[in-house]
């Protein structure tokens, strides 16, 4: 009876994975709560209930969940909010408990409205300016921590407040901080079989217990079930209405993009296809479970997903154990983990921030196109110094006119800026008739007409994922494609990237002037496609292929 739910040979493989992602997500649920204002409590909470509920409603068998940076970020900022509001942390819970349950079901009305399908026309250059500046937020916010001292809960407070940060530091919270992310950076070095978190927080901890240190701990941590936390939600004040409202916004957009990465990761490893409207109404059910128990929300987590499936976890019941993991944790360890320091736990954070902010798009601000960099740069500015919500809504209207501008011009210029056309390889041209007889399912001819922009990247993934498995080589005519910007490039750099590892040849036609200076300045001519691959004409390139594939059956 059992085996028409679950196949017992996957045991071993969920119960390792779920374990391993558990040990992962305990130093980070514990970080990621002191952050948001809540204590480490309520990032222990909300993995619990993540965790385990989106595990078993969500759309995606392997994706561990939990408190992520970006999600924690957004929480810490209405948290603030709220205490200014009402005085302190007590007296703010109803109108917090109140945001955090509607993000959750604002997710779950994503899923039933498939509010998923938009999500992927987000344009890079905002995605990476919001995600950049998350990061940064993480950094500035644990510098003062850090040292062991307490902090403002703006960045903006952090800036203005930086000299305390020189004449008041403590040492030796300084030296357990320094310890840990030292130990964070070069454990994996030793060995990557235990997660480096977890022992940079062991050993910075005991560190600090057996020299008897004199640095901020967590303190008291309830070491039983929590309690609901529904007192007063239905008797706020109409005043915070908009505040709740703004932040369940974000919270679920935020946290249903975040959930959704994750889950593509997810598929890249599995080799599976998750369910999105399933994984938002999954993760809603599990954001609105941990806020009933005061909890903060949180998404699909990618190193735990990551550290499951590499760990042999297999289905839903991996990210099930995983949540009973910590909870298991918060029963039987809680008065261990009142020990820990506060220093040791930015320890743990800087590195997590670091690793948020996008380099690569950063890297690259001068060589893509200008407009994408002035959106990046333009929204990362506004989420670490404003506001997180106007950062994304004012990015994506500006990267929609700066398109819509560039769309204009080249308009004028003559060129043509249509729709796709026969981009399914179905129809071979007049020219491709003779050559597409011959080697059919060896080659796929791709017709690019128009932009290469943020609105049809998503489909040209979708394209390239469909390719037959026995294809050698890829034919991209690009002489109707008169711009590129910074999502298509990274969508060509991707795309390029999976067909090479599977052995396919990638080749370009008719490059234009804008899209070959653009592939040139970030190298993916001549790192993933080199200069034999490129041609003017199609026949050229049909010539070249015809003299491979007899040199491949001669030599066979």
């Amino acid at each position: 009876m059992l085996s028409k739910f679950y196949n017992v040979k996957n045991l071993k493989g969920d119960f390792t994975g779920g374990l391993v992602a558990g040990v992962v997500a305990l130093p980070l649920a514990l970080a990621f709560g002191v952050q948001s204002g809540m204590g480490a409590t309520a990032g222990l909470y909300g993995a619990i209930a993540v965790g385990i509920f989106a595990a078993l409603f969500g759309g995606t068998e392997t994706q561990a969940s939990g408190p992520t940076g970006p999600m924690t970020v957004v929480s810490a900022t209405l948290i603030a909010a709220a205490i200014e509001m009402n005085g302190s942390l007590g007296n703010a819970m109803p109108i917090i408990v109140a945001t955090f349950l509607l993000g959750g079901l604002f997710q779950i009305l994503f899923g039933f409205l498939n509010i998923a399908s938009y999500v992927k026309y987000f344009p890079y250059p905002v995605v990476s300016g919001f995600m950049s500046g998350v990061g940064l937020i993480i950094v500035i916010l644990q510098l003062f921590p850090f040292v062991g001292l307490s902090s403002a809960k703006s960045t903006t407070a952090v800036m203005q407040d930086l000299p305390r940060l020189f004449s008041d530091a403590n040492p030796y919270a300084l030296l357990l901080g320094g310890i840990t992310i030292a130990v964070y950076y070069l454990f994996p070095k030793i060995t990557k079989a235990i997660p480096s978190a977890l022992v940079a927080l062991i050993v910075a901890s005991l560190v600090a217990y057996f020299t008897k240190m004199d640095v901020p701990l967590i303190g008291e941590i309830p070491s039983g079930l929590p309690s609901l936390q529904l007192d007063g939600i239905f008797a706020i004040d109409s005043s915070a209405l908009s505040v709740i409202i703004e932040y369940g916004v974000v919270l679920a957009v935020l946290g249903s993009i975040d959930s959704l990465l994750t889950s593509v990761v997810a598929d890249n490893m599995t080799k599976t296809k998750h369910n999105s409207n399933r994984e938002l109404i999954g993760q809603g059910i599990g954001n609105m479970l941990a806020a009933v128990i005061g909890g903060i929300p949180g998404a699909g987590a990618t190193k735990g997903t990551v550290v499951n499936i590499n760990a042999g976890g297999k289905t839903r019941l991996s990210g099930v154990l995983h949540g009973l993991f910590l909870l298991a944790v918060l029963l039987g360890l809680g008065k261990l983990a009142a020990h820990i320091p506060l220093c040791v736990l930015a320890g743990l954070l800087i590195p997590i921030g670091f690793k948020i902010v996008d380099f690569k798009g950063l890297k690259h601000l001068l060589k893509v196109p200008r407009a994408d960099a002035l959106v990046l740069i333009l929204v990362l500015f506004i989420t670490t110094f404003g506001s997180l919500i106007q950062a994304v809504g004012i990015g994506v209207a500006l990267a929609c006119l700066l398109f819509m501008k560039k769309a204009g011009d080249l308009s004028e210029q003559g060129m043509e800026v249509g729709d796709i056309a026969d981009f399914d390889g179905s129809k071979p041209w007049q020219d491709e008739i003779e050559f597409y007889d011959r080697y059919k399912g060896k080659v796929i001819i791709k017709h690019l007409y128009g932009p290469l922009f943020f609105g049809f990247t998503s489909y040209f993934k979708d394209q390239i994922k469909a390719l037959p498995k026995d294809v050698r080589a890829v034919i991209l005519r690009m002489d109707r494609v008169p711009y590129i910007d910074q999502s298509g490039i990274y969508t060509l750099e991707d795309t390029i990237f999976d067909l090479r590892a599977q052995g396919i040849e990638v080749i370009f036609v008719g490059l234009k002037e804008q899209p070959a200076d653009m592939l040139k300045a970030v190298d993916i001519i001549p790192d993933l496609v080199p200069e034999n691959d490129l041609f003017e004409n199609i026949e050229d390139s049909f010539t070249y292929l015809r003299e491979k594939f007899k040199q491949r059956s001669e030599a066979v």
